[in-house]
């Protein structure tokens, strides 16, 4: 990876996911504050980077706080030779080319059914297609999912190019958060419990 005057260099700990993720074969680990703080948006935001050395391409989640976490699958981890629990050097730069964002396949049939929706979904740049389906798939509720694949076409077929009315960083709405690591629950129980007054006036 070449460095440019906006690549991130910061050091991290590899985290496992709570019980509640029982069988998952992926870690995460969360972005320092001040690393955070330096990306273009508070939102997802992709990027080039290496850990430990290997490269890799990824997305940012947010963790609703202001800041970010980063999935690392097994091949990444076993790539760059690191368990949960060590502490890995990252390098991350913003994307010049942003990538194409999974498409549900939900998402799929809908717009293969719609001509007009297809035909402005495949004009509109991958940012605003990502948007979209962070929209759907943020909704944790399978019938809340559909509704939202149904009023995507729709506003498609309108002309309506951008997701709106949604918290994309999670800091006011409260609906996005970093996984919860093992034996830190209550932590996160505590985060959510300390959002600040001005984040749940907007919240609500």
């Amino acid at each position: 990876m070449r460095r440019t005057d906006l690549t991130l260099c910061f050091t991290a700990k590899l985290l496992r996911p709570a019980a509640t993720e029982t069988g998952a074969s992926w870690t995460f680990l969360r972005l320092p504050k001040e690393a955070s703080a330096k990306l273009p948006t508070r939102s997802m935001t992709s990027v080039d980077g290496t850990l430990n050395g290997i490269v890799f391409q990824a997305t940012l989640e947010p963790d609703g706080q202001g800041g970010h976490w980063l999935k690392v699958d097994k091949t990444l981890r076993d790539a760059a030779g690191v368990k949960v629990g060590d502490v890995v050097e990252l390098e991350i730069a913003p994307v010049k080319v942003e990538p194409e964002p999974n498409v549900p396949p939900e998402l799929r049939r809908a717009l293969a059914a719609s001509a007009k929706a297809l035909a402005l979904w495949l004009d509109i740049t991958p940012v605003a297609r990502r948007d979209w389906v962070h929209w759907i798939t943020s909704a944790k509720q399978a019938e809340t999912r559909a509704r939202r694949i149904e009023v995507t076409c729709s506003k498609l077929e309108a002309g309506k190019r951008r997701a709106c009315c949604f918290d994309r960083s999670g800091m006011f709405s409260g609906g996005m958060s970093s996984p919860v690591a093992e034996g830190e629950a209550s932590d996160a129980t505590a985060r959510r419990r300390t959002r600040s007054p001005a984040k749940k006036a907007r919240a609500s």
